[in-house]
């Protein structure tokens, strides 16, 4: 079967320095699976798999801007190539170049059609449902590095519950910058390793993101995420409110005082979006149920209050969800010895807590004091 449609390409000069760190740039946001660029003097080859279109011209525009090129520049050479090819099929809101014939043949559908009722946006949704094992030496691991490139060394199906809360940076500054683009350019590389969390999760496996909407800048965080998901055909579970018991009320920003003019609310809570993956049951043995009665009845009331973390300068992290609130999680939505991946592990509450409780886990973090510290707590 063919990899890749490849587009072979000669300029008329070597690139600059700035094309030559864009081209890197642009690779970055994307799966190289599915797309990569590469260069050798004049010769630049472009192979590309599979593509959203739509995103990949936000993102080229973004890495043009950021890296200060030309109207007349490398980037809009590919952009132009690849928009040049009209034979490619449509999968989940991505071009597809290669083998889309194969891809439009849907298993089951008879089926499929019938259970249309129940979570009709997740069908023919097309996930392998062979799972697969994970290869020894990333059990029980703490990995610092990038989890879009650790993730790829993954293969499919092999995680049984991704449990995280996605940092709100990158090593991208935020705070100090009127650049519109860089929210955009944020979710863009969240959802790069969104995808790759989706795909090494099992059929029946759980994904669950405990995230705080950026109220001050009214971007609804969890319903971007939660749509993402959607689109990539996740069945959504459901979402517990993590009550903070008014933690975020010693806050004193009322926005208009006294005016409708533009009042600021005020939450004292957090979000757990919780999806699965192909199908709303799992799998596992009876003697690896860990959850009592009482736990049972209390948790699946879907309000959970639990204090923050008060041990956050102990482990010098600015954001940490406490050890309680993963229990929970892997309580009520895993079995004992089931494999438990957190792509954004920081200090390691989630790989800690999956340890306690007779999990398996994984953690990556790009921060090697972060690392360090997860490692210790073990």
């Amino acid at each position: 079967m063919e990899q890749f449609k490849e587009i072979k390409l000669t300029l008329d000069k070597n690139p600059s320095k700035k094309e030559k760190y864009a081209l890197k740039n642009l690779n970055s946001f994307f799966n190289l699976q599915d797309f990569n660029v590469t260069e050798n003097g004049k010769e630049v080859t472009v192979k590309v798999r599979a593509i959203d279109f739509q995103k990949y011209s936000l993102i080229s525009n973004t890495v043009e801007a950021e890296c200060g090129l030309e109207n007349d520049n490398i980037i809009k050479t590919i952009y132009a190539e690849i928009e040049k090819i009209g034979s490619y099929g449509i999968k989940s809101g991505k071009r597809l170049y290669v083998n889309y014939n194969n891809e439009r043949k849907v298993r089951n559908r008879k089926e499929k059609v019938g259970r249309r009722g129940k979570y009709f946006y997740a069908l023919n949704n097309e996930f392998i449902q062979e799972n697969n094992l994970l290869p020894e030496q990333f059990e029980n691991q703490i990995i610092c590095g990038d989890s879009l490139v650790e993730l790829q060394k993954l293969p499919n199906n092999c995680i049984d519950l991704v449990f995280t809360s996605p940092p709100y940076n990158f090593g991208l500054d935020y705070e100090d910058s009127d650049d519109d683009h860089n929210w955009d350019v944020y979710f863009k590389m969240l959802f790069h390793i969104l995808d790759e969390c989706i795909r090494v999760l099992k059929y029946g496996g759980r994904l669950i993101i405990n995230v705080q909407p950026l109220f001050s800048d009214y971007i609804p965080s969890h319903h971007l995420i939660s749509q993402h998901c959607l689109k990539r055909k996740l069945i959504w579970k459901g979402e517990v409110l993590w009550e903070k018991n008014n933690y975020n009320c010693k806050y004193t920003a009322w926005g208009s005082w006294k005016s409708p003019s533009s009042p600021y609310l005020k939450y004292t809570w957090e979000f757990i979006e919780i999806f699965c993956k192909g199908e709303l049951k799992k799998t596992g043995e009876k003697d690896n149920i860990d959850i009592s009665a009482d736990e049972f009845k209390e948790w699946v009331v879907a309000k959970w209050s639990i204090a923050p973390e008060k041990k956050m300068k102990k482990y010098d992290h600015p954001a940490m969800f406490p050890e309680a609130l993963v229990e929970r999680v892997l309580k009520l939505f895993s079995y004992k010895d089931d494999i438990i991946l957190d792509p954004f592990n920081g200090a390691g509450t989630t790989t800690a807590v999956a340890s306690k409780f007779g999990r398996r886990y994984l953690g990556i973090d790009t921060s090697e004091q972060y690392c360090k510290t997860a490692k210790e707590r073990l």
